[in-house]
């Protein structure tokens, strides 16, 4: 795994975001828990007009986005946010991950560790299902609502946030207050086992959504975690939602005809 290798492959949503965005689109998109910056890089080059700000509050990784968007000529087009998004807004305790699977401890090009922090704190599941994760260290960071930087920026809707916040799902969304009924689409990690405690499972986060009006259109969560997609049924058309159903089942036919072939 490298960082070009990653950005240059399709997203595994590519189906959805094409179907309902279009690559002219002047999108708002919001990268929360960026990382290193991989994912905002990836959304700027699939709609090149849009708008992304990137959230990370972890002092390491703001170096490397910086670094990473020189690198990937998207500097000056991506508005990086230092802070967490939270229920609340002041500073709170930030536990940092590090380490890297054994197979995977030679190869420079991948930071396995940094993917796991979390303004929760860590559970025994994680390390039950990620014994190679560790967590030796703690910082503050600050935090902020989502409403309160809607507010800040001006914003009048937010077509999609894209979501890695280790446990912090409903955390991020309680913090967008009634200003969640303007974000047209969620991509999110989610568990099924507890990783950090006290954090939403995969019910409890499908319960809120479908609470706010989203509907799942997309559903990669193992057994451990994976990701979800869902889209606000106020904000897209019946004709959008049905299009993209017919070509979803279309694709799972065809991804079936091949397996069958091999």
């Amino acid at each position: 795994m490298n960082l070009s290798s990653y950005i240059s492959d399709a997203s595994p949503i590519d189906l959805e975001l094409r179907t309902f965005f279009k690559k002219s689109n002047r999108l708002v998109i919001l990268d929360i828990g960026a990382c290193e910056g991989e994912d905002s890089i990836r959304y700027k080059r699939m709609f090149p007009r849009a708008t992304v700000y990137s959230f990370e509050p972890l002092p390491s990784n703001l170096s490397k986005i910086k670094d990473n968007f020189l690198h990937f000529g998207v500097d000056d087009s991506i508005e990086v946010m230092p802070f967490a998004l939270s229920d609340t807004e002041g500073i709170a305790t930030f536990y940092v991950s590090s380490g890297a699977p054994p197979q995977k401890r030679n190869d420079e090009n991948w930071n396995y560790g940094n993917k796991s922090s979390s303004l929760l704190e860590p559970a025994t599941g994680l390390k039950e299902n990620y014994a190679w994760l560790d967590f030796l260290e703690k910082i503050e960071v600050k935090t902020k609502r989502l409403d309160e930087f809607w507010r800040e920026k001006d914003l009048k809707q937010i077509d999609l946030i894209h979501m890695d916040v280790q446990g912090a799902e409903i955390k991020v969304l309680e913090g967008a207050g009634t200003s969640l009924d303007l974000v047209k689409a969620i991509w999110t990690e989610v568990e099924n086992v507890e990783l950090y405690k006290s954090q939403p499972l995969k019910q409890d986060v499908e319960d809120f959504m479908n609470l706010h009006g989203f509907i799942k259109l997309a559903d990669m969560v193992s057994n451990v975690s994976g990701d979800q997609f869902y889209i606000n049924q106020k904000m897209v058309s019946k004709i959008s939602i049905f299009r993209y159903r017919i070509f979803s089942s279309v694709r799972h036919l065809l991804n079936k005809i091949k397996t069958f072939l091999k």
